[in-house]
């Protein structure tokens, strides 16, 4: 099994994630962080999962209003999974890339 790491700007993913769901009042924001964390955790067992995206690649979580993109990067010679962004399917980019 991979190891997998957050990295720790993570933290500000989730934050600006939960801040969006409050502000149109969603209730659900704990279950979707609880959703996130389980496809990243199916990282471990499946490394390679996600799609292409340049040296990294990108875990598709969830869909529609629920849906999550996690952009990670898998090292095979250490068998370590560097889970690096997140963001919602409909925003435009990665916030600090």
């Amino acid at each position: 099994m991979s190891r997998i790491e957050l990295a720790p700007a993570l933290a500000e993913d989730f934050e600006r994630i939960l801040d969006h769901l409050a502000q149109y009042e969603i209730t659900d924001g704990d279950s979707r962080i609880r959703d996130i964390m389980a496809a990243i955790g199916m990282l471990e067992r499946n490394p390679l999962i996600g799609r292409p995206a340049g040296d990294n690649r990108e875990l598709i979580i969830g869909k529609d209003a629920r849906g999550y993109v996690a952009l990670y990067r898998y090292i095979d010679a250490l068998d370590i999974v560097f889970v690096l962004a997140l963001r919602h399917q409909r925003e435009a980019g990665y916030v600090r890339l």
